[in-house]
């Protein structure tokens, strides 16, 4: 396999704990967050942005938050991410 192979995206979703979830406003509609997207950046940084629906219910549009600066949340996010690497070294190929 070439070293020089473009991987264009590592991303993953995480289900937020209850005990962690928090809510949020925009456009003046509360939302709960419940969801986190996690990327591994090019430089081999964590970026992640949390996701949820409105809190009075309905179909309303999945909408993306900025992630708190919690210790609790970093720590989610950190423990996710190499969780997933070690989901993804464990392959077993195309099924």
């Amino acid at each position: 396999m070439s070293s020089d192979l473009e991987v264009s995206a590592l991303a993953i979703n995480v289900t937020i704990p209850q005990a962690l979830r928090w809510t949020d406003t925009r456009r003046g509609e509360e939302f709960q967050l419940t969801t986190l997207n996690i990327r591994l950046l090019p430089d081999g940084h964590l970026a992640a942005k949390a996701y949820g629906r409105p809190v009075g219910g309905g179909r309303g549009a999945y909408v993306s938050f900025p992630v708190p600066d919690e210790p609790e949340l970093a720590a989610l996010v950190v423990e996710a991410a190499g969780r997933a690497g070690t989901l993804w070294a464990a392959h077993r190929g195309l099924g």
